[in-house]
This record gives C-alpha cells, structure tokens and sequence, in this order.
C-alpha cells in the first residue's frame, strides 16, 4: 500500500467522524425526541384501550369480523396464490331445520358453530356440537404447486348466495356454495346440501382446472375442531371421547388415557371416520372413492383432569388425478341407533355393547331386541325408568328356565351339605376314595354338581351386554325416574363429609337399593351367589362369607355408573329373591347314603315310627 493511499484512506475516516459529530444530536434534542416517543405510546396505549373496550361492548357479526382478521393475518402462514385469491371479508350464514341450526363462515367454507336443537347440556343449554371456534370446523388440505401447505380453513372463501338465513324443513333440501377464484376458470367450488329431516347433510368439493395448482394430486379432507363436552361429569363424558376409522368391516379405535398425542393411518378405500364424545359425534364418509385415512388424537393434560382438552381430528385421503368432484356424506348429531342406521348400517358400532368375545352375541340382541323394545314401549309409556323395569321383568321371564334349573341345582347341593361333610370327615386320609364317594352322592341324590353353574354362565353374554347398554346408551340420556333426574347419571341421594376410595364422597339411591336386594337374596339362598344366583359354597366358610361380601363391593363398583343400570340390576334381583324363595318351598331334601350307612338311622326312626303308628 502506498503512501497516497494511506494518506487518502486517513482523510476518509476523518471526514466520517466529522460528520457523524456535526450530525450528533444534542441533548436538547434526545430529551425531545424521548418526549414526543412518549406522547406516540400515550395515544397508542389509548387508542388500544378504546379499541379493546370496543370489542368488549360490541356483540355484532361486524366485531367478529374484526376478530376473525386479527386472529387470522397473526397466525395465518404463507399460502402463495391461494392467499391472494381469497376474499377480504369474513361473512356469516344460518341454515336452520328442525334438528339442528348450522353457523357457517367463508373463513373455510364451513360450520363454525352446530347447535343440537332437541338435545340440552346437563345445566339445560342446546348442546353445541363444535368447541369455540372462528373458522370452518372442516379443512380441505393439500401440497400447492409453490410447496405451500395448504389448509383452507385459513382461506377465506367467496359466498355464492345472497341470503345468509335459510330455513329448511320437513323432506326438502337447500344448497349454499362457497368459491376460491384462482382466475382463469381454476376454482376451488364447495357446495353444502341440506335436508329438513335428518342430521346428515352433503358436500361436493369441485376442482376446476386445479391440476397445475395441486402438486401430487392428493388432498385431504377432515375435521379438525374438538367436540364440546355436555354431561355434568366432564371427566367420565372425556373418557368416553375417542376416534374411529371403519373400512374393510374393520372398526380402528384411537383413545388415549393420559396426556400427549397419537396417530393412527390406514390404507385403502375407506367407509367411514368419525369422532366422539360420550352421546354425540360426527362422522366423514367419502362416497368418491379414498386411500386412506388418519385419526389423530391430543391431551392437554391428565386424562382425569376437568380443564383437559381432548382434541381428537379424523382425516380422509384421496387422489384427484381422475377425477375434478369429491363428495361425502356428512352427520353431526346424536348416538342414536336409528338415526344412525339412516346415516351407515355400521355407524352405531363405535358405541360398545359388550366384549370382542361376545360381540357376535351382543350386537344382534341389542339391535333387535333390546333397542326395538324401548323404542316400541315408549310409543306407549313415556316414563323410561317403567320401560326399565318392564324390560328387567321381561328378560327375567325369558331366562326363567334358566335361572330356575340353576337355583334347583344350588338348593339341592345346598341340602348335601352334610352328607357331604360326613363323607369329607370320614375319608379325609383318601381324597381318591372321598372323591369316588361324593360322586356316588350327586347320582344317589340324582344332582349335577355343575348344573348351577352352566345355566348361569350361559345367562352371563346377556347380563354383561345389558351392563354396557345401559351404561352407554343415550336412550336413558336426562331421562328422569322417582329422584333421579338422569338416569343415564348417577342418582346420588347421599352425601358423605369425606371421600372414600373407589366411592367417592356420594351414594347413589337405586345402588343401595340393589345392594340390599343381592344382600337379601344371599341370605335367602343360603350365601350361595348373587346378581342373579352363583355357585354353591363348595368352598366352605371363606366361600362363603365372600357371597355376603359381594354386595358391598358391587356398591363400590356401580355406585358410579348409570341410574339405569342400577335400576335394571335392582329390578333383576328383587325378582331372584322372589324365584328363589318359590324354589326353596319346593325343595325336599334328599335321603341318601353315604357308604350304605348314612341316613340309615333316619330311615330306621321312621320306620319304627310307622309301626308304632299302625300299632
């Protein structure tokens, strides 16, 4: 470097200091600056506080509208021309019908508020199907051409209607369509068709000219918003909550039961998804062909905790490389049998009814007997906590048969007893001769030793199917009875200044009352069983003192559940304890011998007893 260099370089850097020095401001002017800067944060802080009490005290569509737009250009990512396409005003519409009023938005072209209008919360308000939200509950998803991830719940569409209140009723149907308008005749067209008599409801999603717009040509369609909770125990209505994939006859079910999150993919063509709550839930069936689909589940935190989110989203996949339309049929509503059956034969499946090892048995009996039973009595006798008690006498009449060779059985083992114990005494040093001798007793006294047992385990698939209906049908759902006032909810009568494990701080009437019923049935048949009967006491005082046990530990077990199940299984032991007091009158005891020697002195009284008679 040479010395001119050097000499210029210097000069640059002096130059530079005397001019950042020249243009320095004084303190006279920092402290106006300050000054200024503080009256501009003033008026901001003003202008915030008036915009916010603004918000406060307007309830109209137009401050949602402003809502919508904070809430969406803060979180809204970056969708390319898909952004650019949408509209700038969010826009509302009502469809109402007799079942239900829909509140849909152009903000995803979608309900963003469902309201039930025959079904309440437990504290009396119409059920809302959809948690709070602001955006459509459904979202078309897809890979653009410019690698955007797109979800249209974050588009705010075009209404393609003028009025935004439509009513429909009875048989007849009305359409309302949204639009994305890429230009170019390219369009994305949703369009919502409604009939007035059922919770199911249609959409057609066109893609016009979209092929150069969508990058593989799969997309996927679902709903993402959690579903509300409506029962006054929030924590048994979450536990209840799961999501569903039906295809190939296969039901898939993701439920998680602590915090986190989950997935579950299938492949291939795809009947139905669907998410829950304990009575309500909403269901996606593609009817254009799909390849597969996904349930994804999240926990805010413990699954026991009231405050708890659980968000759980069904997703179906399909390719349009074939084809411009995909359709499906949509239902948002109750978990009732026949409304169901008019939306898929397969869509009451996620209600459980009974173990997978009895499904074949359970499934057909509660479809067409036990449902078609309470929808027929109740044409006749609005009261459900009768028709439960009318159903318990008919299902003890029907297993008569069965309980009654049950219960001759155990009364006759009842009256062994003691030639039994004799033979036990006797033989004790030879358990192969004890066992040959209580053998020759039963044929002697013409008892089959597992004739109490058989018939009863044969009654177990419809007791145990019975225990889930009741539990889980909304057939019961806030139907009041006596002093319960939902018999699909525990009928708690007492309240306890403590909690105890397992019972918590109540007891519920109808449970008490069936506790004392299995208690005095116990008693009547001599601590040999309850809950509709049981095995003899083969295994002597442990055995049975653990028969007059069972009750109180069934109060623990169901003192929880349903009102209606508690009603159903108290009605079905008052009826045992009748049965078997009758069978007990009935009984004579059995004279045999053990060994050719016992009972031979009571033979031989009563034989001397005759010929002192005849004398």
């Amino acid at each position: 470097m040479d010395k001119n260099t050097v000499i210029g370089l210097l000069l640059i850097f002096l130059i530079t200091m005397a001019w950042a020095f020249y243009t320095m401001p004084s303190e006279e002017d920092v402290q106006r600056q300050r000054a200024e800067q503080a009256r501009q944060d003033s008026i901001a802080a003003a202008q915030a506080e008036e915009r916010d009490q603004f918000i406060d005290e307007e309830r109209d569509d137009d401050r949602r509208a402003d809502l919508d737009t904070v809430e969406r250009e803060r979180s809204r990512p970056a969708l390319g021309v898909f952004e650019e396409a949408g509209v700038s005003d969010t826009v509302y519409a009502t469809v109402r019908t007799p079942l239900y009023e829909i509140e849909f938005t152009n903000l995803g072209a979608g309900p963003a508020k469902y309201t039930l209008l025959g079904h309440n919360t437990w504290d009396q308000d119409p059920v809302q199907m959809i948690m709070d939200t602001t955006r459509s509950a459904y979202s078309l998803g897809f890979l653009s051409y410019q690698n955007y991830n797109i979800e249209t719940d974050q588009i705010l569409f075009e209404p393609l209607f003028d009025e935004t209140e439509m009513e429909v009723n009875g048989t007849n149907s009305q359409s309302l369509s949204y639009q994305l308008d890429l230009g170019d005749g390219s369009r994305l067209l949703f369009t919502y068709t409604f009939y007035g008599d059922q919770y199911r409801y249609d959409l057609e999603i066109r893609f016009e000219e979209m092929q150069s717009f969508i990058s593989d040509m799969n997309v996927d369609f679902g709903f993402k918003s959690p579903l509300s909770l409506t029962e006054l125990d929030v924590v048994q209505d979450a536990r209840n909550a799961a999501a569903y994939i039906f295809a190939g006859g296969e039901l898939e079910k993701l439920q998680r039961t602590e915090s986190g999150s989950a997935e579950l993919n299938v492949n291939g063509d795809i009947d139905w998804v669907s998410t829950r709550s304990r009575f309500f839930g909403q269901y996606i069936k593609p009817t254009a062909g799909s390849n597969g689909a996904t349930i994804m589940v999240e926990l805010s935190g413990p699954a026991d905790d009231p405050e708890t989110i659980h968000h759980y989203q069904s997703t179906v996949q399909s390719n349009i490389l074939n084809t411009n339309v995909l359709t499906y049929e949509l239902y948002s509503g109750p978990l009732r049998y026949y409304d169901l059956r008019e939306f898929d034969d397969n869509a009451y499946d996620v209600i459980e009814i009974g173990y997978a090892l009895i499904q074949w048995f359970a499934d057909p009996l509660v479809k067409y007997l036990v449902i078609p039973f309470f929808a027929f009595g109740s044409m006749f006798i609005a009261n459900y906590g009768v028709l439960i008690i009318l159903f318990g006498v008919i299902v003890k009449l029907l297993l008569f048969p069965l309980t009654q060779k049950s219960f001759k059985s155990m009364a006759a083992m009842k009256e062994l007893q003691p030639q039994m114990a004799e033979i036990k005494e006797k033989y004790k040093d030879d358990p192969q001769k004890q066992q040959k001798e209580t053998i020759a007793l039963y044929k002697k006294a013409k008892v089959n030793p597992i004739g109490g047992c058989l018939p009863m385990l044969l009654q177990f698939p419809i007791l145990i199917t019975l225990f889930f209906f009741f539990q889980n049908s909304m057939l019961i759902r806030q139907e009041p009875f006596l002093w319960a006032t939902d018999l699909s909810a525990p009928d708690y009568i007492i309240s306890l200044p403590f909690s105890i494990p397992f019972l918590g701080d109540q007891i519920a009437g109808f449970v008490l009352l069936m506790t004392a019923a299995m208690f005095i049935q116990t008693k009547v048949m001599g601590g040999m069983g309850g809950m509709g009967g049981g095995g003899a006491t083969a295994g002597g005082p442990n055995m049975k003192a653990f028969t007059y046990i069972l009750p109180f530990i069934l109060l623990f077990v169901f003192n929880n559940f349903a009102a209606g199940l508690s009603l159903y299984y108290l009605v079905y032991n008052v009826l045992s304890v009748a049965q078997q007091a009758l069978i007990n009158k009935q009984i004579k005891k059995p004279e045999v011998e053990v060994s050719g020697t016992a009972n031979n002195d009571n033979k031989k009284k009563k034989r001397k007893g005759s010929r002192q008679k005849k004398k």
